[in-house]
């Protein structure tokens, strides 16, 4: 291992590193700092390698456009509906029956949609579940 330093010869005595007097101040010398000048004289070298660092890219739909399903759990549904064997979700105003809770009693119901764990849960206590299909 060369422990003795190679000594620099590059303008060490030199405070302007060969720009002249005024060449070297600020930013002038690479045409601004960071991003400036883009959309002016970088504007061909933004084009080839950031191309889409300009403008909104891809689009998010109006909430009124975004239907969201209306859920309940089957946990909810003894106290929601109490004494009743058969119940119609979809008459009701739900879109999909969840897992979550305990249910009790055995209940015939129609959703138009429910999950596995739901269907699993009724199914296991002696009740029924009718999945109508979406058209």
């Amino acid at each position: 291992m060369d422990l003795t330093r190679r000594k620099t010869k590059k303008f060490r005595g030199s405070m302007t590193h060969g720009r002249g007097k005024k060449a070297g101040r600020g930013a002038g010398l690479r045409g601004g700092r960071g991003n400036a000048g883009l959309h002016k004289h970088k504007y061909m070298h933004m084009l080839k390698y950031m191309p889409d660092h300009f403008g909104v890219h891809g689009f998010r739909r109006h909430k009124s456009l975004v239907k969201k399903d209306r859920i309940i759990n089957v946990g909810q549904l003894e106290e929601k509906f109490p004494g009743k064997k058969e119940i119609d979700l979809t008459k009701e105003g739900f879109d999909k029956l969840l897992g979550g809770g305990k249910i009790n009693t055995a209940i015939k119901i129609k959703v138009k949609n429910a999950s596995d764990r739901a269907v699993e849960k009724i199914k296991e206590i002696g009740g029924e579940v009718k999945i109508e299909l979406k058209h």
